[in-house]
C-alpha cells in the first residue's frame, strides 16, 4: 500500500494593507488565478486528495478554496511558518491514501527536500515558490509510517508553467 501527499505552498497573498498581520493576509489576484490553475493541473494529472490539512491563516484557506476539492479539510495554527518537524507531526496525523497540505516556507521547501529520496528535475524545487506543488509517493501503511528521505518525487509544479 502506499501514501501520497500534495504538499503545496500558499498562492501570491496581497501587500495591500502593509499593516495587516501575516496570518490574516489575503491572496491576491494572481494568487487566485495561481490556485485555479494548480487545481485544474492536479485534477489533470490525476492527484486528487481525499483529504487536506492547511495553515489557518487567510491566504492558505484561500488557496484550498480556489483549488476546487471539495475534501475534509483540517486547518491548523501549528502550520502557519511551521518547520520540517512540526509539519511531519501533523501528517503523521492525518487519514487518508492521498493528503494534500498546504504551508508557508521557508519551512515548507525544508519539508519537501528531507521527504524526498532525490529531488524533482525542476529548477525550482530548492525555493518553492508560491503555489508551488510536489506530489511525493511513499511506501508505507500509514502517515505514522513514513520517515525522512522515503518519498519519491513523481511530480513538480509551479504556477507561472501553467498560466500565461
Amino acid at each position: 500500500m502506499s501514501r501520497t501527499l500534495i504538499l503545496m505552498r500558499h498562492a501570491k497573498s496581497s501587500w495591500d494593507d502593509i499593516t495587516q498581520p501575516d496570518h490574516e493576509r489575503p491572496l491576491n489576484d494572481r494568487g487566485r488565478a495561481s490556485a485555479r490553475a494548480m487545481g485544474d493541473w492536479l485534477r489533470a494529472q490525476g492527484h486528487i486528495p481525499d483529504a487536506a490539512t492547511s495553515s489557518s491563516s487567510q491566504r492558505t484557506g484561500e488557496t484550498l478554496l480556489g483549488l476546487g476539492f471539495d475534501v475534509p479539510v483540517q486547518f491548523t495554527r501549528a502550520l502557519h511558518h511551521a518547520g520540517p518537524e512540526v509539519m511531519m507531526e501533523v501528517l503523521r496525523e492525518q487519514v487518508g491514501e492521498t493528503v494534500l497540505m498546504l504551508g508557508h516556507n521557508p519551512g515548507i521547501a525544508d519539508f519537501a527536500d528531507r521527504l524526498v529520496q532525490h529531488a524533482p528535475p525542476h529548477p525550482r524545487f530548492v525555493d518553492y515558490p508560491t503555489c508551488a506543488t510536489c506530489v511525493i509517493r511513499f511506501d508505507a501503511e500509514a502517515w505514522n509510517d513514513i520517515g525522512w528521505r522515503e518519498g519519491q518525487p513523481i511530480d513538480f509544479a509551479i504556477p507561472r508553467e501553467l498560466t500565461p
